[in-house]
């Protein structure tokens, strides 16, 4: 299995980041979702880092970076940490590509249309674009918040674990599983897990909805046919509200396609933006 692993660090207006910076061509950031961290894109990196500079890194509160009890975590402050960190890099606008998955999609679109970073090439994948994007599993969370964060642990695991699961195409095997679940262990993970619930705003898809139609970069939509947390429809619909985008479905993947089929997302991707 490879190793996993950002050697360094930035420090943020709301935290410390860790982030890494692979290979050798023009700039690819590539930005994960929730719950999982950027070992999602191991291997898809390990794909493309002999024709591009890789910049990925773990967002605010998840993976190795900080994590504390008053953070904000939410995609609109998400979104602030990646426009100080692109600047961090000193990589100049216009000249980026960029990749998001889950809410690392909608970190994209916040960045690109409220924090005003224009990019040269946009995909996402399995991405928060449209309202609703909350799962049901979520919402019912958020409903009942309190109950959920004071649960005994060992439930709450069990939960939380169960839920992970149904991202996959199939069941992956114990060690992969693992990797993701284990930032979520524990009393410290729980509270995390919910903090992050708490934080989910659906407002800000229903403010860039409306805005999405001014984006002039083009775009790459990449779904797995199989996602059961944003299914087919709503990669259909997302479509419809850029001027400029595509849609490519990803065989034998679910929600965590990155890691179900990561050789079909890696070619099309690079078929992308060598277009």
């Amino acid at each position: 299995m490879i190793k996993w692993d950002l050697p360094y660090k930035f420090k943020s207006s709301d935290g410390e980041i860790v982030f890494n910076i692979i290979g050798n061509g023009q700039p690819i950031v590539f930005v994960h979702g929730t719950p999982s961290w950027s070992y999602l894109w191991r291997n898809v990196i390990k794909k493309l880092k002999t024709n591009w500079t890789i910049y990925v890194y773990d967002l605010l509160g998840y993976g190795n970076s900080e994590r504390n009890e008053s953070q904000d975590v939410s995609i609109k402050n998400q979104a602030k940490i990646l426009n100080q960190l692109l600047q961090y890099w000193n990589l100049e606008k216009d000249k980026v590509h960029i990749v998001g998955h889950d809410i690392g999609g909608a970190i994209v679109l916040s960045t690109n249309l409220i924090e005003k970073y224009i990019f040269n090439k946009i995909i996402l994948i399995d991405a928060v674009i449209i309202t609703p994007w909350i799962t049901s599993t979520t919402v019912h969370q958020k409903k009942y918040i309190e109950c959920y964060k004071t649960m005994p642990t060992h439930i709450y695991e069990q939960i939380a674990l169960a839920h992970i699961r149904t991202a996959f195409y199939k069941e992956p095997p114990e060690d992969i599983l693992m990797n993701y679940f284990n930032q979520w262990r524990g009393k410290d993970g729980q509270s995390a897990w919910y903090k992050k619930v708490e934080q989910f705003d659906e407002s800000i898809t229903t403010k860039m909805e409306k805005m999405y139609n001014k984006i002039d970069a083009p775009i790459q939509l990449l779904w797995g046919e199989y996602d059961e947390w944003l299914k087919s429809d709503v990669a259909n619909k997302a479509k419809m509200k850029f001027r400029n985008a595509e849609l490519e479905f990803i065989s034998k993947a679910g929600h965590f396609s990155p890691e179900d089929n990561p050789e079909e997302i890696s070619v099309k991707i690079n078929n992308f933006l060598k277009k």
